[in-house]
């Protein structure tokens, strides 16, 4: 990271973070939550939960941060990025409840391409304090989010 970048609020955003602060962007970034959660399943799509705290990095953004994965799997590129855009919408709309120091990355399933927005967004709602019950019981055990089960 550049240490002489400096994250600039946007006073049109709620807590003056930007879109950008928000996501997370970086292979090591996911592959961070990947080792550090396990695998969570909803109706509409899997998730993962990590803090930033447990795993020693530190960055400059101390807001929750989301990542998207939307593989080929789930059809043409057409199909794939207006299930990003709903996904995006519907986690702006929910990015109050998980807490500050969190990064979740979700998985969506094909049915949400074709969900009615308002199912997507309380399906959203509904995984964001799923994840916000887990850090905060995992902070108060001392311990982080549970990782995935190592198989030898």
């Amino acid at each position: 990271m550049n240490p002489e970048k400096k994250i600039v609020p946007d006073a049109n955003r709620e807590g003056g973070m930007t879109a950008r602060d928000t996501r997370l962007r970086k292979h090591a970034e996911y592959q961070r939550v990947y080792q550090a959660s396990r695998k969570q399943f909803s109706g509409a799509m899997t998730w993962f939960a990590a803090r930033r705290e447990d795993s020693g990095v530190r960055t400059e953004v101390t807001g929750p941060r989301v990542g998207l994965t939307v593989g080929k799997v789930l059809g043409k590129a057409v199909d794939r990025n207006r299930i990003k855009r709903r996904m995006r919408a519907a986690v702006r709309a929910n990015l109050g409840e998980l807490p500050a120091g969190v990064d979740v990355i979700l998985h969506p399933k094909r049915l949400v391409r074709d969900a009615e927005f308002g199912k997507l967004q309380s399906e959203v709602q509904r995984i964001f304090r799923q994840a916000a019950a887990q850090v905060r019981a995992a902070a108060t055990r001392g311990g982080g989010i549970p990782p995935a089960e190592k198989k030898a």
